[in-house]
């Protein structure tokens, strides 16, 4: 019997096999580019072009950046595009803004449309603008055309691309080409790395690890390497030695852009543990050399509201969400919202987030697990099912299994829930990572099948990892507990 009830409004209306559809047209169309006179194509686009809305930049240092500080910021975003390390926003505008006069005035140079390409890539994800995922994608195709056979310039454009599209199978495909045509480059791995992470093939991550730290990289590669080891550390449920490597990675950056992401990854293990003012330090870091560091602009926000400065947290989301906002910050306000019985503002947030995911969606990229996460909480629980079990079959990963687990318990599957949830905690499946939300989903799920001792003791070690993990999902976790008879009356651990 079909027991679904009208719970809310889905935050994409398309079902299932029109998107399927779309994406068909999509390749086609790609397809089709890649076979004509593509450098011609996507040439005919650059000038008059219309530009998306812009993320307003940082005030630059005196009343206006002069030639060497131009030529200085674009030769490091040109560094940093050609070697995929994080490059500060006007130094990638003023890179674009080289190469396009480059590519109108020699459409057959193949490097410098790779170029073209990975910096609209970076800015894009830079700046939270999925507008300029298109360009990069015309600009890279035109590449792979005018030079006749596969660069690796243009393979890891694409494959950056791919990445922050969020589709990692194709992410796959162009990393492993990539690497195949020049297997010595340490820039090469990083991507991939995350590409098999993606797909939830966390032993292939691992090998891919243990090759770049064989290779003996410069120093200015030496920060960018740490980094991503410290990613497949912290997945692994190594804590402290991603802690450390990141905080070398920090130390040896060479510009500030790259030290600020750096340092935002830092604050975010220390507010994965649940320690506000070292994750606090780390995102305000960040902030003062980079003002346009995303991630820690919501970081800084989410400790604020954990700490108990509710205030202070709604400005930093305010000012965090008021130029480009990213979908995943506004699902945090509208949640932070929410939590202060604000329904009005919360619903304000969610409907802007609607907006960010179309947006988004128009750009290529794949938003189905953000989708399901919202839909299974604030929407439609039976959507959310049918978009992450799609997804788990494209890119199994293990955000997918946690997303996929908890949307099945919401419609009350819960015997299917648990086999998901339980894979995305397991260490012998890749789930090694040590996160409260994961823990939290999987002890709810076994008090709903009555598995009332491991139940227990996952929504203890919930809080016990990050007593302020969410603002609405801890104070459901420790009602859980009161209810299970393991947790007293008493408030949280203040800082």
């Amino acid at each position: 019997m079909d027991n679904r009830q009208s719970v809310g409004t889905s935050l994409i209306s398309e079902r299932p096999a029109a998107r399927r559809s779309r994406r068909v047209l999509r390749r086609v169309l790609v397809v089709a580019l890649a076979g004509g006179a593509a450098a011609g194509a996507a040439l005919a686009l650059l000038p008059g072009e219309p530009q998306p809305r812009r993320a307003a930049r940082p005030p630059a240092a005196g009343p206006q950046a002069g030639p060497r500080a131009q030529a200085r910021d674009q030769a490091q975003a040109l560094t940093a595009v050609t070697y995929g390390v994080p490059a500060a926003l006007p130094g990638l505008t003023a890179l674009i803004g080289r190469q396009e006069q480059r590519v109108r005035e020699q459409p057959e140079d193949a490097r410098a449309w790779a170029v073209l390409g990975a910096a609209y890539t970076e800015r894009g994800r830079r700046a939270g603008d999925a507008a300029d995922y298109p360009k990069a994608e015309r600009a890279l195709r035109a590449s792979l055309q005018v030079r006749g056979t596969p660069g690796t310039e243009a393979l890891d454009g694409l494959t950056a691309l791919a990445l922050a599209r969020r589709d990692f199978p194709a992410a796959k495909r162009y990393g492993e080409q990539a690497l195949k045509a020049a297997p010595k480059r340490w820039s090469a791995y990083p991507p991939l790395i995350d590409a098999y992470t993606g797909l939830g093939d966390y032993a292939k991550a691992r090998a891919a690890l243990d090759k770049l730290l064989a290779l003996r990289t410069g120093a200015e590669a030496r920060p960018a390497v740490r980094a991503r080891a410290a990613a497949v550390y912290r997945d692994r449920g190594w804590r402290e030695d991603a802690v450390a490597q990141l905080t070398e990675a920090a130390a040896a950056a060479r510009t500030p852009a790259e030290r600020a992401a750096w340092l935002a990854g830092v604050g975010q293990l220390a507010w994965e543990r649940g320690d506000l003012p070292e994750a606090l330090r780390h995102f305000e870091g960040a902030l003062r050399l980079d003002p346009d560091q995303r991630a820690a602009a919501a970081g800084r926000a989410r400790t604020l509201a954990a700490q108990g400065r509710t205030a202070e947290a709604l400005a930093a989301y305010q000012a965090a969400v008021a130029r480009q906002p990213r979908p995943e910050d506004l699902l945090e306000l509208g949640e932070l919202y929410e939590s202060l019985g604000q329904r009005q503002p919360a619903e304000e947030s969610y409907a802007r987030l609607r907006e960010a995911v179309a947006r988004s969606v128009a750009g290529g990229v794949d938003e189905e697990l953000l989708t399901g996460r919202f839909e299974a909480d604030h929407g439609d629980p039976w959507e959310a099912v049918d978009r992450l079990e799609e997804e788990w079959r494209r890119q199994p990963g293990t955000e997918v299994a946690d997303a996929l687990g908890w949307a099945l318990h919401r419609t009350g599957a819960d015997q299917e829930a648990l086999a998901y949830a339980t894979a995305a905690t397991d260490k012998t499946k890749g789930g090694g990572v040590r996160s409260a939300a994961y823990a939290f989903h999987l002890g709810m799920i076994e008090a709903a099948v009555d598995r009332t001792g491991p139940a227990r003791r996952h929504l203890e070690e919930a809080l016990r990892i990050n007593p302020y993990f969410s603002p609405l999902l801890a104070p459901a976790a420790r009602e859980a507990l009161r209810e299970l008879g393991g947790v007293p009356d008493e408030p949280p651990p203040s800082e």
